[in-house]
Parts: structure tokens; sequence; C-alpha cells
């Protein structure tokens, strides 16, 4: 299983062949062609380029074929972690939540200037930093009343296997593949470090949960069904998710994602689910 697709040797020798048929293909003719004979869409009918490349690069890594020298060189991995300063007011901000409402929460559009005052909060004031994102992603900027920025909101996909969700939610590893985009991880959560004002982060939490589904299908043609995150408890209590009504299922193992040998350590992170329907279990399970 490679980018939620189960991968024959008929079709590791399908690229293998388009690599000795093609050899002036570049990386992306490549990748393209791949979601055109595999029909690999998403639910609006567009190509999955980005999932292909990194299966390519998967398969690359593990010795399975050589792809072709990149005709440039690759950003993804830096995109974003110095991103240009935006001049932004950070005036402290306190008081009563009531003096900020009601917030306004806006979807960050590519290109805007939104965006690059986000990825400027993002990369300055989160712990994490700010790097690109793959796959099915929504960006909000939340500002106060009078228009100042107050937090910013990333999300994207969903960890491919978490036991204790897994577990909570009932998925066999049948239901998880087919389910897994009805899933999204809150990646990032950010309330701009001179704003004190007490219950603004599980407010803010309220405010995405309520409209996230409606914009996740209108952005990529498909509800999602619940939102995950995972709270790192050597930093965070997770406060503001529980005020806001998240379910702590439990924590991870502390091991990284890369981690084959069981030598890589990682924090210790809790993990958390927001169900956003009622029938959240049917849903997720259904096959």
């Amino acid at each position: 299983m490679v980018q939620g697709r189960e991968l024959s040797a008929e079709d590791i020798g399908l690229i293998q062949g388009l690599l000795a048929e093609h050899r002036d293909w570049g990386r992306t003719r490549l990748s393209e062609e791949l979601c055109r004979l595999w029909d690999w869409r998403n639910a609006r009918g567009r190509i999955k380029d980005m999932a292909a490349r990194t299966l390519l690069l998967k398969l690359e890594r593990g010795g399975f074929l050589h792809l072709p020298d990149r005709l440039r060189k690759s950003t993804n991995g830096f995109r974003n972690r110095n991103a240009p300063l935006v001049a932004h007011a950070s005036a402290p901000i306190c008081g009563a939540l009531r003096d900020l409402r009601p917030l306004a929460v806006r979807i960050v559009e590519p290109g805007s200037e939104d965006l690059m005052l986000f990825n400027c909060l993002l990369g300055r004031y989160h712990y994490l930093g700010h790097r690109n994102t793959v796959g099915e992603n929504i960006r909000y900027l939340i500002r106060d009343r009078v228009g100042r920025p107050v937090g910013c909101a990333l999300f994207g996909s969903a960890a491919w296997k978490c036991a204790a969700r897994d577990a909570w939610i009932g998925w066999d590893r049948g239901a998880r593949e087919a389910n897994l985009g009805s899933l999204t991880n809150n990646t990032r959560f950010l309330v701009l470090p001179w704003v004190t004002v007490p219950h603004l982060a599980s407010h803010m939490l309220g405010c995405l949960a309520r409209r996230i589904r409606g914009d996740w299908q209108s952005k990529y043609g498909h509800p999602i069904h619940a939102l995950e995150t995972f709270v790192d408890r050597e930093r965070f209590k997770g406060t503001c998710y529980q005020a806001a009504n998240w379910v702590r299922l439990g924590s991870t193992q502390g091991r990284t994602r890369n981690d084959r040998n069981h030598c890589l350590r990682a924090s210790v992170k809790d993990v958390y689910l927001y169900p956003l329907i009622r029938g959240f279990r049917r849903e997720l399970c259904a096959c």
C-alpha cells in the first residue's frame, strides 16, 4: 500500500515500462500519465498529481525504480519556511471575548494577500513553523470584529494510521483506507502571541467546526465527517480542545512515521477527535 493505493507487481511493471519507453519524460509528465492510466482523481475529477509524485518518490526510495533527474530543484520542502515578512500589527490585544466578537473566519485563497500574511504568521509564531501542504487542505485566517488578525488554522490530510483513533472509530484496514479522506487533521492552530483573551482559542475552534464541513464540500466536492489533531503533551495540555468538546482518545507511541526499525523517537502526542455529524462512525466505516 503506497499513498492509499494497493500496488501490484503489474502496476510497478507499468511504471518501469513507461520509464523505459519514454526516456525523455520528466517526473511531472510521468505522474500525470499514471493518473490518467489509473483514472486516479479526486471527487471533483482532477487528477491526483501530487499524490502520484509522492508515490513515485517512495517507490524510488524502496529501490523499485529510478526516476529521471529533476528538471529543476524542488522547493516544496522549503516553501513557507522563510516566508517574507508581511507588515502586521502586534500591539497587545486583551480583555473579554465579547469585545472581539463576532470573529471573521475566512478561507485563505491562493495568490491572495491573506495567503502572504497567513504564511508569515504561521512561519514566525507557530513553534513548528509552516511547510508546504500536499493533498486536500484548507487554510483559515481569523480576525476580530475590527479586522485585527488574532489566529490561524490549517487543516490537511489525516494521519495514515493511529491506533487510538482507529480503535475508537472502529476502523479496520479496509474501512480506514476507503474513508480516510473523510477525516481531516488540524495540523496547525495558532492564537497570535500578543493576543491574551480568555476562551478565545476554544471559541475559534467552535467557529471552525461549524463551517469546515461545508467549506470542504464546496472546495473538494465531498464532505468530511470528523476532525483530528495531535497535541504535544510536553508543550501543551490540550485545554482549548477539551473546552471545545473535542474527545481525547489516547496517546501516540512516540515514534515517527518513518520509524521502520523502532529506533526513531518523537514526542508523545495526545490524540483528539471532533465528530462533525451525529452518525460519523457509520459514515467513516462504510465500505
